[in-house]
């Protein structure tokens, strides 16, 4: 890559800290992505990592503040810093995308809408996803609306499952990465693969932190290593932009 492809790549602007290993998961994982000959060649990355952010399920269960001005905020600065394209690595969060994308100019792409567009171009015959994702995404509807878009259908756990689901999260959040929280984990996706499930998204960002490829008996979309690829994609020019994301809830 000659040099003035290097000044041509875009500035990536990261939404982050929610939780503080999911975003540094996301930042190796951009790395991993970046096909390099030396260092100089990966990407500018402006990360605002706040842990500060108000909680989001608590948010949407009513329980709690809302993120979303603290969202905004942050990604203004992130603007003004010099970013040419917004993204988040927290899928619940994407609920509170309409707040955000109001207050800056620059593009915000959205892990919802790429994660779902990977899974009709990898599995263009699956028609039943899982969904492993925090109560707050779900209640939201981010990726049931966007499957059914696509003529998919989500499926999520019992209630009593999600709330083992829920325990775990926050145990990943508080740094447990244990056999045990990995085990559960495992058994949770094996849950909705025998309720029917083609592939399972990792639709929160602490799942990929105990749950890889290769651990279930049907394919993991990790929305967090997807994100990173498509980042290079955008950055590096070989798509364009998305000018637009799933409607205003």
């Amino acid at each position: 890559m000659n040099n003035d492809a290097l000044a041509d790549d875009l500035v990536i602007g990261v939404l982050g800290g929610m939780g503080p290993q999911a975003t540094a998961d996301f930042l190796a994982k951009l790395v991993a992505a970046t096909p390099v000959a030396h260092e100089q060649e990966h990407l500018r990355v402006r990360v605002d990592s706040n842990p500060k952010v108000p909680d989001r399920n608590k948010a949407l269960a009513g329980l709690g503040g809302s993120p979303g001005l603290v969202l905004a905020e942050m990604a203004v600065g992130l603007q003004h810093a010099g970013v040419d394209f917004l993204v988040m690595a927290c899928n619940t969060a994407h609920a509170f995308e309409p707040t955000i994308r109001a207050a800056v100019t620059v593009p915000f792409v959205s892990m919802i809408v790429e994660a779902c567009d990977t899974c009709e171009r990898a599995y263009p015959q699956v028609r039943r996803v899982g969904l492993l994702a925090a109560q707050g995404c779900l209640d939201a509807r981010l990726y049931q609306e966007e499957l059914a878009r696509r003529e998919r259908e989500a499926l999520i756990l019992a209630p009593a499952d999600q709330r083992r689901f829920m325990a775990l999260l926050y145990r990943i959040k508080q740094g447990d990465l244990s056999p045990d929280v990995r085990a559960e984990m495992r058994a949770l996706g094996e849950t909705l693969i025998a309720a029917g499930a083609d592939v399972i998204v990792a639709a929160c960002t602490e799942v990929p932190l105990v749950l890889q490829e290769g651990d279930l008996t049907r394919p993991i979309v990790d929305t967090t290593s997807n994100l990173a690829q498509r980042c290079v994609i955008y950055a590096r020019h070989l798509e364009p932009l998305p000018t637009s994301s799933f409607p205003t809830h």
